[in-house]
């Protein structure tokens, strides 16, 4: 579709975006074909009267990586729910502010949530799992304090990018995307 107006250049903060975005892709689709390889692997040996032990765990835990990832990708893209209708009926000073208000929060939890996962994982070692004993529990629970991570990189992105953007520019459409 053609535009009569030129494309704004992307701010270092939307490339930065774009290839973060991706590189978070390549990590979701990798855990996504590594649990559907694990399921059907389970599925056949179940079938053939020779169930893996640590078919369970492993899915358990492949589930929640992707769900953590996935939500960092989410973060990343403003896949999260928002109330655009709400917000726009705000006016447009009170938007910005609440967007930034909100991008804080966001970011304030995450970073909470990162770091009570921190300090879970010296109490978690020598912890293994229950189907493979070689493998620490650490390994399954560090999901919790990288996905933290990852998502407060994303949302931050998005604060500088609400907090450069000229107050009129900030739709309700656009602030709502950051009130997930």
């Amino acid at each position: 579709m053609p535009h009569t107006e030129a494309a704004a250049p992307a701010t270092a903060t939307q490339r930065f975006r774009r290839h973060y975005g991706l590189l978070l892709e390549w990590v979701v689709m990798a855990l996504m074909v590594t649990l559907a390889l694990e399921v059907t692997l389970g599925v056949v040996f179940r079938a053939i009267g020779q169930s893996l032990v640590w078919y369970d765990e492993v899915a358990s835990i492949m589930l929640a990586w992707l769900t953590f990832y996935g939500s960092a990708l989410a973060s990343v893209k403003r896949a999260h729910i928002g109330c655009p209708e709400v917000v726009d009926q705000l006016p447009a000073s009170w938007r910005r502010w609440l967007g930034l208000l909100t991008q804080l929060l966001v970011i304030a939890f995450f970073a909470l949530l990162g770091w009570v996962g921190l300090q879970i994982m010296p109490i978690l070692a020598g912890d293994t799992l229950v189907s493979l004993p070689w493998v620490p529990v650490n390994v399954a629970q560090s999901v919790i304090p990288i996905s933290s991570a990852l998502i407060v990189v994303a949302e931050a992105t998005h604060l500088v990018d609400l907090w450069l953007a000229r107050p009129q520019a900030v739709s309700g459409a656009a602030l709502a995307d950051g009130l997930h």
